[in-house]
C-alpha cells in the first residue's frame, strides 16, 4: 500500500501544480502561402500538441521555459525550432514538399493523430535513444500506460514479452512499415529474432484497445506500430558500444551517404549483442544487420530495405517452483540430466537457434495536394530450431522400433532432438490517402500469404535403432492466407467537431497437413470472413480541452496452438468502448480514458504451457475488462519535468465454468489470467543543462492470477521497481559530431520480483482409488535484481 499511496502522491502533486501561461500562436502555410488544415504542432518529448484550422492556425498555452516546438504535415517536412516563453509569442511555419516527409505516408494508414477518438502513446527516436544499451523494445516501452513486460533470461535481452490491459503478445498486433511481424501461425511477437531493432526505428505508436484498422491478426489489447529509419539530409556515421552486468555488451554501427545528388541515399546498421543473462545459462547470442537503399524526389520516396537477426539462445522458459525461487531464484532446469554415472549435468547445447531475414520493397507517391499513395511488397524467410537433450525417450514417439542388444530388448534411449520451423511469408500491401478541405480518407487492401514446416530430427541418440541421418520423426506444414480491405474516413464538421469512420472486411483462411510433435495427425481446414467495424467522435471544447467517444468491433481467428489443443476452439470477438478527455494546459497535458471490452469466447491464457514453452489458451465464453487509464506530463520548470500514468481496471471472466476434482464447477466472475488490476508509471527528469540530464524511471504492478480460478496458488506478488538513466552529450568539433555517455540502473533497490510465471492443474486418480483429486502447481520467472548498463556513442 505505501507504493501505491506514493505514486499517487506523485501524480496528485503533479496536477495541482500551477505555473504562468503564455500564448504560442501562429500559422502553417505551405511555400505558396496557401493555409495547411490539420497540420500538427507538438512539444518535443511531451504529449503536448494540437492540429491547425481550416485557416492554419494554431495555438498553445505554455508556461515560461526553453521549447522545442516541431510541425508536420504529411507529404511535408516538418520543422523544428527552439523557442524561449517567457510573453506571448507567434511563431509561424512554412512548410515545404519533400520526400523526407514521405516517410510517414509508410504508416499513416495504420496509425493516428491528435483528432482522433482513438486511445495512443508515442515514443520518438529521441525518447529511444536515451535507453537503447541493448535491452530490447518491450523493455523499453515497460513505462508507458497498461504495460507489463517481462524477460525470461531476467535482464531484458533474449526472450522478452509485452502485455498492455492484460492483453498478451498474441493479442497486441505488430507493424513495421505497415508489414505485419506477429508470425502468422501463432500470432506471437518474437522481438529476439530482430536484435537492436530499436537502434534503426524512427518512431513508435501503441494505439490501446481496438486502434484503427491494421494489417494482419486484429488487436486485441493493442496494436504498435514501428516506422523504420527516415531517409537522411546529411552523411552521418554513429559507433555505439555498451557494457554492463552479467557480461551483457552491445556494438552497433551505423552510416548514412545522405542524399547524393539529393535523391539517392544507402544506410545500414550492423549490431552486435552478447549477455549471459541473470538466470543460470541463459546466454543470448544475437547479430543483427539492417540495410536501406532510398530515392526521393518532391513527389516520390522509394524504399528497399532488408533488415534481419540471427539469434541463439539458452532456454530459460522452464522457471521454477516456489521453493526453489526463495533458494536459488537464478536457478534454470533446463538442460538438466543426470550422466550414466548418476552426476546431475546439463546439457550446453539447449538452445533455440533461429534465423529471420525481411525484404520490404516501399514506393510512395504523391499524385498532387489531395492524394498519396503507397505499395509495400515484403518476403520474411525464418528458418532454425531449438535443440534439447531428452533421458530416457520411448522409441515409439519418435517412430524407432525396438531393437535387442546382447539378449536385451530395448525401447528407450536417451537422444538429443531439433525441433524444426522453416516459413516463408509474402505481403502486398497497398495503399492511398485523400486529403481536401474538411475530409481525409484513407483506403487499403492486404494480402498475407505464410507457408511454414514444422518437423522434427534426432541428431544424436545412444541407442538409433534403424533410424538414418537427417531422419525427420514428424513432419507437417501450415498455410494461411490473410486478406484484408478497409476504408476510413475523418470528417472535420467544424472548428469543434470531427467525426472518424472505419471498416475492414478481413478473410483468414488456415490448413495443416502432417502430423505433430506427439505424432498425432493434424489436418485443420478453416475459413473465417470478418467484419469489423469502428466509429468516433472527437468535441474540442476550447483550445485546451478535447473529448472523445468510440466504438471498434474486432474478430480473431485461433492459432496453431489453439488448435493442436482443442479442436473445437471458436474464434473470438471484441467490442471495445473508449471515452476519453485530453487537456493540454500550458506544460501541463493529460490525457484520461475509460474503456470497456466486452468479449466473446475470448481466448485467455489458462497459465499453462506446453512442452515447448508456448503459453496454452482457451475459450472463456464472456468476459470483460473495464478501466480508467490516466498518464500526464508536467514541466515543472526548466528543469524538472513529471511523466505520470495510472491504470485501474478489473477484468473478469463471466461464470467461468472449471474441473475441479472431476467435475465441472461454476466459479462465478473470476479474475482473468495476467490481468492485474493496477498499474502505475512514472518518469522524472532532472536536465540542468540541455546536454545532460538523469530520469528516474518508477513502475509498480498490482497482483495478478497467472489463471482464471483465483487460486492462490496461482497468484503473482505486485512490485515496485525503479531505474535512474542518465545521459550526458559533448558537442565535438574535431572528426566527431558529438559524444554521449549513457548509463542506466536497473532495479536500483535490488526488488526481488517476479513478472512472469505459469500454472497447471492435473487430476491425481491414483493417490485415492476411486476419487479425482485436482492438484495445482505453478512456476516463475525471476527478474534481475539491481543490474547496470554504460554505454558510449560517438556521432560524426
Amino acid at each position: 500500500m505505501k507504493n501505491l499511496f506514493a505514486f499517487l502522491c506523485l501524480f496528485t502533486l503533479s496536477v495541482s501544480l500551477q505555473a504562468q501561461n503564455f500564448t504560442v500562436s501562429g500559422t502553417v502555410t505551405n511555400k505558396e502561402g496557401k493555409p495547411l488544415e490539420g497540420a500538427v504542432v507538438a512539444l518535443k518529448k511531451t504529449s503536448l500538441g494540437t492540429t491547425t484550422s481550416d485557416k492554419g492556425r494554431y495555438s498553445i498555452s505554455l508556461s515560461d521555459g526553453l521549447y522545442e516546438i516541431t510541425c508536420s504535415f504529411v507529404g511535408m517536412k516538418s520543422e523544428t525550432k527552439k523557442i524561449s516563453v517567457s510573453s506571448n509569442l507567434v511563431i509561424n511555419f512554412t512548410l515545404s514538399d519533400t520526400s523526407e516527409a514521405l516517410d510517414a505516408v509508410l504508416i499513416s494508414a495504420v496509425r493516428v493523430n491528435a483528432d482522433s477518438p482513438i486511445t495512443y502513446s508515442n515514443i520518438e527516436k529521441e525518447e529511444i535513444e536515451e535507453r537503447n544499451l541493448g535491452q530490447d523494445i518491450p523493455i523499453l516501452m515497460n513505462f508507458m500506460p497498461s504495460v507489463v513486460t517481462t524477460s525470461d533470461a531476467g535482464a531484458g535481452v533474449g526472450y522478452t514479452g509485452i502485455r498492455v490491459r492484460g492483453s498478451d503478445a498474441t493479442r497486441v498486433n505488430v507493424t513495421i512499415n505497415g508489414i505485419p511481424y506477429n508470425d502468422a501461425e501463432s500470432q506471437g511477437t518474437f522481438w529476439v529474432n530482430m536484435p537492436d531493432l530499436a537502434s534503426s526505428t524512427e518512431s513508435i505508436q501503441l494505439q490501446r484497445g481496438v486502434g484503427t484498422s491494421t494489417n494482419g491478426s486484429g488487436a486485441f489489447g493493442a496494436s504498435l506500430s514501428l516506422l523504420t529509419d527516415a531517409v537522411s539530409e546529411k552523411a552521418n556515421g554513429e559507433i555505439s558500444n555498451s557494457f554492463g552486468s552479467f557480461n551483457t555488451r552491445k556494438h552497433t554501427v551505423k552510416f548514412s551517404t545522405g542524399k547524393l545528388d539529393g535523391n539517392f541515399e544507402l544506410a545500414g546498421r550492423l549490431s552486435k549483442i552478447k549477455s549471459d543473462g541473470y538466470i543460470d545459462r541463459a546466454i543470448s547470442d544475437l547479430s543483427a544487420y539492417f540495410l536501406q537503399a532510398s530515392y526521393v524526389d518532391d513527389n516520390t520516396l522509394i524504399k528497399a530495405l532488408t533488415f534481419g537477426g540471427h539469434e541463439v539462445t539458452y532456454q530459460a522458459w522452464n522457471g521454477i517452483d516456489k521453493q526453489t525461487l526463495e533458494t536459488n531464484r537464478t536457478f534454470n532446469p533446463s538442460g538438466q540430466f543426470t550422466d550414466e554415472n548418476g552426476n546431475e549435468r546439463f546439457y550446453d547445447n539447449e538452445v533455440d537457434n533461429y534465423r529471420q531475414d525481411h525484404y520490404q520493397f516501399h514506393w510512395n507517391q504523391k499524385l498532387s495536394d489531395s492524394w498519396t499513395t503507397n505499395l509495400g511488397l515484403n518476403y520474411t524467410f525464418g528458418r532454425g530450431y531449438f535443440e534439447q537433450y531428452k533421458e530416457d525417450e520411448p522409441f515409439a514417439e519418435y517412430g524407432f522400433d525396438e531393437i535387442v542388444i546382447n539378449g536385451t530388448t530395448i525401447n528407450k534411449t536417451d537422444l538429443i532432438r531439433r525441433r524444426w520451423l522453416k516459413n516463408d511469408f509474402y505481403v502486398i500491401n497497398a495503399n492511398a490517402n485523400y486529403k481536401k478541405n474538411d475530409l481525409e480518407m484513407d483506403f487499403g487492401a492486404f494480402l498475407g500469404v505464410y507457408n511454414g514446416d514444422h518437423f522434427g530430427e534426432v541428431i544424436w541418440a545412444r541407442f538409433a535403432s534403424d533410424s538414418e541421418i537427417r531422419d525427420r520423426y514428424y513432419e507437417g506444414n501450415g498455410k494461411k492466407n490473410d486478406l484484408s480491405f478497409f476504408t476510413k474516413a475523418t470528417i472535420r464538421v467544424n472548428d469543434k467537431v470531427t467525426l472518424f469512420g472505419d471498416v475492414q472486411v478481413r478473410n483468414v483462411s488456415y490448413e495443416t497437413s502432417g502430423i505433430t510433435s506427439d505424432l498425432v495427425s493434424f489436418n485443420i481446414d478453416e475459413n473465417y470472413t470478418f467484419f469489423n467495424p469502428k466509429a468516433g467522435i472527437n468535441y474540442r471544447i476550447d483550445v485546451k480541452n478535447s473529448l472523445y467517444f468510440s466504438y471498434a468491433r474486432a474478430n480473431r481467428e485461433p492459432n496453431r496452438s489453439d488448435f493442436e489443443n482443442n479442436n473445437n476452439v471458436k474464434p473470438e470477438q471484441l467490442d471495445d468502448f473508449e471515452l476519453g478527455w485530453r487537456w493540454n494546459n500550458e506544460s501541463f497535458t493529460v490525457n484520461t480514458n475509460a474503456y470497456y471490452m466486452l468479449y466473446n469466447n475470448q481466448l485467455v491464457l489458462t497459465g499453462a504451457l506446453d512442452d515447448t514453452g508456448t503459453p496454452l489458451r482457451t475459450n472463456s465464453g464472456k468476459s470483460y475488462r473495464l478501466g480508467l487509464e490516466v498518464d500526464a506530463s508536467f514541466k515543472i520548470n526548466n528543469q524538472f519535468t513529471i511523466r505520470p500514468n495510472i491504470a485501474i481496471s478489473t477484468n473478469k471472466n463471466v461464470d467461468f465454468i472449471a474441473s475441479k476434482d472431476g467435475s465441472l464447477v461454476d466459479l462465478g466472475n473470476t479474475d482473468i489470467s495476467f490481468s492485474p488490476n493496477f498499474i502505475a508509471g512514472n518518469i522524472f527528469t532532472y536536465a540542468p543543462t540541455e546536454k545532460f540530464q538523469v530520469s528516474l524511471l518508477s513502475k509498480f504492478v498490482g497482483e495478478q492470477y497467472m489463471g482464471n480460478i483465483d487460486s492462490g496458488t496461482s497468484k503473482l506478488d505486485s512490485y515496485f521497481v525503479n531505474d535512474l538513466n542518465l545521459n550526458y552529450e559533448i558537442d565535438m568539433n574535431s572528426f566527431f559530431e558529438s559524444i554521449t555517455f549513457t548509463g542506466l540502473i536497473n532495479n536500483i533497490f535490488g526488488e526481488e520480483y517476479v513478472s512472469n510465471g505459469y500454472f497447471y492443474t492435473y487430476d491425481d486418480t491414483w493417490s485415492n482409488p476411486g476419487t479425482v483429486t485436482t492438484i495445482e502447481g505453478a512456476g516463475f520467472y525471476p527478474q534481475a535484481t539491481r543490474n547496470f548498463l554504460v554505454g558510449m556513442t560517438l556521432k560524426f
